[in-house]
């Protein structure tokens, strides 16, 4: 909890920062506080079975990573003994408070339970933060007063917590809140906007712990935050812990005067306030007795902690290698995630933080005036390459290629990132695309419709083969069509001369053979339209019969058709006769033949 009122207080030097204020910094976490705050957010919802608040720390510490920010978990210890009434009081514990156990000087710190539910989710989060190399110191007694201490010593850059009695540790960067997603931030509290914009410094907050009440002290009952902070700026930075050494809290416990007792003869000695009463502040009994607020004020001044230069520290600041097989146990122990997704969530991540470390060495080497160019770094660069250009929520970003990152082959970098490490890579990059460009122009656009498959060239041979057969069956077909045409035509002839034997016809008359072929090409058209064959029917008995050359016909002999004959090369001809007897003929042909025999008449002059 920390001081009472004492965000409120400090509200007017918050700051919300994006989190890309946190790149290539060391912070501190106070362990306990993420896991009551992921825990709470999802309590109403899911079950401490489904491990909810580790996911939510898991997705916390790869966002952070990512930045390259170096990490060390701090974890709450022993309970202080001043602490104890104000733990047993939250724990709803029916048994009093005897009074050896608010005396510090007698009691003494007291162990945590650690078969505990809260310190089993402890120790899981330490589990999943030794997988991804972030170590977890395990402080003497309160985490933020082991944060405050690394703080205070340049150790780390900042300290997250929600513990506001982390200033009064000797705390100077705080983060009280992060969000992460798209817009993420981070809310900031630095101890230079509190001393400039309020006047207080740590012996002041002290003295409002006193006044409105923390984790060590109950505060004088009835006192409003902005009373208290009258009274302390009234009193001033350097001097309000003298005066509560000396004087208690009496300052804070003077009543008000009416103008009837305005004429009253002033108190001075503190002994006269032992038992004020008025309608501001409570009853002396509930003020810290004099031992007791000087216990608070040495809990805050010289907590129990690691010290900046012991063991615990230094390994803690040393780091841990990062176990991608003891992350993916974990994953499928807690969430049941399979090995490709733990990989997918944490790789890119990983391979972001190397690209950065590349990148201040760098940095660090450009500033010592060396400044080799990439590669001449006695550090390989983990970039491969740049595969394509992306944008990832509006932020230009690249798509890029790894080498050596546990398998991880590609992934999105923001393209600053790019810049800082390598901005080779870029300039190559952009010669590549300003060079496909160009081919691009010079070739002409092929049309979807034109982009096939590439065809073999047993497939080509094969088609132009079966063009050939093709062709040769068309031509084939054509000759057939023709030679049964001049079959037709004279079977037709023979026919008609046969029907009409009495009339000569006369010789050497061209257009009278050409007037034959027009009547008979009207005939035939005429049977097309009118004729009807059914294919899918059995095909009539075929009966074929002799038919001698026209010159052989018992007919006139006519040159013309002769010639025509002979010029077709029809000796004898066998054909189908669709009629049901030799001797009839069907009305079509008998219509015909008398048409033909009219126009004969005709050529001959007779009627």
């Amino acid at each position: 909890m920390g001081v009472k009122h004492l965000w409120d207080i400090l509200d007017s030097c918050k700051k919300t920062l994006p989190l890309e204020h946190l790149r290539d910094k060391r912070v501190c976490i106070d362990l306990s506080c993420w896991i009551v705050q992921l825990h709470n957010v999802n309590k109403s919802h899911c079950s401490t079975k489904d491990k909810v608040y580790l996911r939510g720390l898991f997705h916390r510490l790869r966002a952070l990573l990512a930045l390259n920010c170096t990490i060390i978990l701090v974890a709450d210890g022993a309970i202080p003994a001043i602490k104890l009434s104000t733990y047993r009081r939250r724990l709803n514990s029916e048994s009093k408070v005897s009074q050896d156990e608010t005396n510090s000087d007698k009691a003494s710190s007291l162990q945590r339970n650690m078969g505990s539910e809260f310190s089993g989710m402890i120790k899981e989060a330490n589990i999943l933060g030794m997988a991804l190399g972030i170590p977890c110191i395990i402080s003497l007694e309160e985490a933020e007063a082991q944060c405050a201490l690394l703080n205070s010593e340049s150790l780390c850059d900042g300290c997250f917590t929600s513990d506001s009695d982390i200033f009064l540790f000797g705390a100077r960067t705080v983060y009280r809140d992060i969000c992460l997603g798209e817009g993420g931030y981070v809310v900031c509290y630095e101890m230079n906007d509190i001393e400039t914009k309020l006047g207080f410094g740590r012996n002041s907050l002290i003295t409002l712990a006193l006044l409105l009440g923390s984790d060590y002290t109950p505060g004088v009952r009835k006192l409003g935050q902005e009373a208290a902070c009258q009274i302390v700026k009234s009193i001033g930075e350097c001097n309000v812990l003298q005066r509560v050494a000396s004087d208690g809290l009496s300052f804070a416990n003077k009543p008000k005067v009416s103008k009837k007792q305005n004429k009253a003869p002033r108190r001075t000695n503190k002994e006269n306030y032992s038992h004020p009463i008025n309608e501001n502040v409570g009853p002396v009994h509930d003020l810290p007795n004099e031992n007791q607020y000087l216990a608070v004020i040495e809990a805050y001044l010289r907590p129990k902690c690691h010290t900046a230069d012991s063991s615990v520290v230094q390994r803690a600041l040393g780091g841990l290698p990062f176990d991608r097989l003891k992350l993916q146990n974990i994953c499928a122990r807690y969430f049941e995630w399979p090995p490709e997704k733990t990989d997918e969530y944490i790789l890119p991540k990983i391979a972001e933080r190397k690209l950065r470390q590349f990148a201040n060495l760098r940095s660090t080497s450009s500033a010592l005036g060396l400044g080799p160019p990439l590669d001449k770094m006695p550090v390989r660069c983990p970039l491969l390459e740049i595969i394509k250009h992306r944008k990832v929520l509006g932020r230009e970003s690249f798509e890029v290629s790894w080498e050596d990152i546990d398998g991880l082959k590609t992934s999105v970098v923001p393209a600053d990132l790019i810049e800082c490490a390598c901005p080779e890579k870029r300039v190559e990059f952009e010669e590549k695309r300003a060079q496909a460009k160009k081919q691009n122009i010079r070739k002409p656009r092929i049309k979807k419709s034109e982009k096939e498959a590439p065809i073999s060239e047993i497939d080509k041979k094969l088609q132009d083969l079966l063009l050939d057969i093709e062709n040769e069956h068309i031509a084939t077909q054509k000759a057939v069509l023709y030679r049964q045409s001049v079959t037709e035509k004279a079977s037709y002839l023979n026919e008609v001369c046969q029907t009409d034997q009495s009339m000569p016809l006369s010789t050497g008359s061209k257009s009278n053979l050409e007037k034959v072929d027009q009547i008979y090409n009207s005939s035939a058209l005429a049977v097309q339209q009118a004729e009807v064959i059914d294919l899918l029917s059995p095909s009539p008995p075929m009966r074929a019969r002799k038919v001698a050359k026209c010159q052989e016909a018992n007919v006139p002999y006519i040159p013309n058709v002769a010639a025509k004959c002979q010029e077709a090369k029809v000796p004898s001809i066998e054909f189908i006769d669709l009629s049901d007897t030799e001797n009839e003929l069907s009305p079509e042909h008998t219509r015909k033949a008398r048409e033909l025999r009219i126009f004969l008449n005709s050529i001959r002059g007779t009627p």
